[in-house]
């Protein structure tokens, strides 16, 4: 019997639940068990003991144990632990060695094991996550250590040829040991601690890497100046470019599987004075969400949201500077009114991310396929609803405009500031007033803010300067509101700050917006009536955050400071 029907049979899932879990695992690449712990269709617990009788391995809960001592760990090597997904934690009175792994059935695995360790351990079943943790948390220095990889590949990063313009060299150098290591190495890392982004940058004397947490660069471990071009180029070959090319930027795609995630990396490249520069925007879905109830709004937010992206036509932006989450919000909204009945088409640059049941064009303006062009064949497609991945010209804007006077419900994005600012934008596109007036529905404006780390939030009494700088008034305030930072921990790598939570200023355009879209009112003027209507600014809503626990007055004045 295949696993999924045994979970039915036992009554732990419906046919329903198993069908879903099969075919969320298509994207994420999950073992079933964790994809059904993701989905939550039954605890760690629950599938614990299911496992333990189907394979006759006693369960454990790894987070049961404080901490394992270092001669333990010592016993496993770290590739093997992260490789097989297995980590020691305990010595039993015969001096035997107590394993955790995720997948007991599979033999060969077992055997590399018993070969590795000179001696056949003690097996028991544990939960894959918690697995993974334990291994990031007792091999994070195996993770990190540079220093052993360089002692490790000295001779060989010393051999290596830097940018000597030979094109068969370069493609050799980028497949040698060192050089796939360390990247892989960059790419791990990365991806473990939730990275947006991963730079490569190459000066004169030394190659930096940095990654973007939550929003905030961190620098990495140097490489060799040696690597510099191999790794570049082992990138290059990875998303299908072209290595000879060095004097024009080039942008490209990476797929790859890293610990059973399938991960999307897009690659930006860019000649610089001292060689090339290599961004790698980490896209992982398994800790996106894409779904409108997980973006932490509150009930009010939830009913607008409902509101707008049920409108049968029109226009509705979200707006925000680069990195602010306004792609995450529109696949939530899309996600939402994806229905059997409902023909969504989106046209992207790049498609970010990969949804059944949406029928997604990726924009290739070289070619000659640009947003305008792909609007015009969408739709002949006969389609509800519109994804523009972006407004950014007058052709673009006017075919928007045209779909919603057809009946279409179009999503897209802008580049302003705020809400009210959208609509003398799109004006200073080429858009007459009539027809702003006549097809835009809502705006959402939106920022993100770093959330508090749970671990090791305490409360705190704020200052009164700092305070007003967010228009409270210590006099009057609330002696019930309590305010909350972090201290800095492990889990959060001393920053006090773990996850992100976003900011929404909704403007939902009502008859006396409208009127005020006619008579060419100012951005002011559009502030003030939205206001009376009851829309709340980036700051308030940044403000009524810090009131909840979630965030902090540092993170609100930093993330809505050029809005006042």
């Amino acid at each position: 019997m295949r696993l999924g029907d045994a979970f039915i049979e036992a009554g732990l899932i419906t046919k329903y639940q198993l069908k879903h879990s099969l075919a969320m695992q298509k994207e994420t690449k999950f073992r079933l068990g964790r994809q059904l712990t993701e989905l939550e269709y039954v605890s760690k617990n629950e599938l614990g003991s299911f496992l333990s009788e189907e394979f006759g391995v006693e369960y454990f809960d790894l987070l049961s144990i404080k901490n394992i001592p270092p001669e333990i760990i010592e016993r496993m090597p770290f590739d093997k632990a992260d490789e097989y997904k297995v980590v020691p934690f305990a010595i039993d009175e015969e001096g035997k060695l107590h394993i955790a792994i995720s997948d007991p059935s599979d033999i060969t695995i077992m055997d590399d094991i018993s070969f590795v360790l000179g001696e056949t351990p003690v097996v028991f079943l544990s939960d894959e996550t918690d697995i993974q943790d334990m291994i990031n948390k007792y091999y994070g220095d195996k993770l990190s250590n540079l220093e052993d990889m360089v002692d490790e590949f000295g001779i060989e990063i010393e051999s290596l040829e830097d940018g000597d313009g030979q094109d068969d060299d370069l493609a050799k150098a980028a497949d040698t040991r060192p050089v796939v290591k360390f990247l892989n190495l960059f790419l791990k890392r990365g991806i473990q601690d939730e990275a947006s982004d991963l730079h490569f940058e190459i000066y004169e004397d030394n190659f930096r890497v940095r990654y973007r947490v939550d929003g905030v660069l961190y620098e990495l471990e140097s490489p060799p100046r040696q690597l510099a071009s191999a790794i570049i180029a082992r990138i290059k070959i990875m998303a299908g470019l072209n290595i000879a090319e060095t004097r024009l930027p080039q942008d490209g795609r990476i797929e790859l599987m890293l610990e059973g995630r399938s991960i999307d990396l897009r690659v930006s490249i860019i000649p610089t004075k001292f060689g090339e520069s290599a961004v790698l925007r980490i896209l992982d879905k398994s800790v996106v969400s894409l779904d409108l109830n997980n973006l932490r709004l509150s009930n009010a937010e939830i009913v607008i949201f409902q509101r707008i992206i049920k409108k049968p036509s029109g226009i509705v932006l979200v707006t925000g500077p680069t990195g602010s989450g306004k792609t995450t919000t529109l696949y939530a909204c899309l996600n939402d009114v994806n229905k059997e009945d409902v023909k969504i088409i989106t046209n992207e640059d790049p498609v970010e991310y990969n949804i059944d049941g949406l029928v997604q064009v990726p924009i290739n303006a070289e070619q000659g396929l640009t947003f305008a062009a792909s609007l015009r064949s969408a739709l002949r497609q006969d389609p509800d609803i519109i994804l523009i991945g972006e407004i950014r010209d007058f052709e673009t804007a006017e075919i928007a405009i045209e779909s919603a006077l057809t009946g279409h419900l179009v999503f897209s994005t802008l580049h302003t500031n705020d809400a009210p600012s959208s609509v003398t934008r799109l004006a200073d596109l080429g858009i007459k007033n009539f027809l702003i007036s006549a097809t835009l529905e809502a705006i959402i404006a939106q920022r993100l803010v770093r959330t508090i780390c749970v671990d090791c939030k305490v409360p705190y009494t704020p200052r009164n300067e700092d305070l007003l700088k967010l228009n409270i008034d210590p006099d009057t305030l609330d002696s019930k509101v309590t305010f909350f930072k972090g201290e800095g921990c492990d889990k959060c790598r001393n920053t006090s700050y773990r996850g992100r939570v976003a900011l929404y200023e909704i403007l939902e355009i009502d008859q006396t917006i409208r009127e005020l879209i006619l008579q060419d009112a100012s951005v002011q003027e559009l502030q003030k009536a939205a206001t009376t209507a009851g829309m709340k600014s980036l700051r308030e809503v940044g403000v009524q955050k810090i009131f909840d626990g979630l965030t902090t007055i540092d993170e609100v004045i930093h993330a809505t400071v050029t809005l006042d």
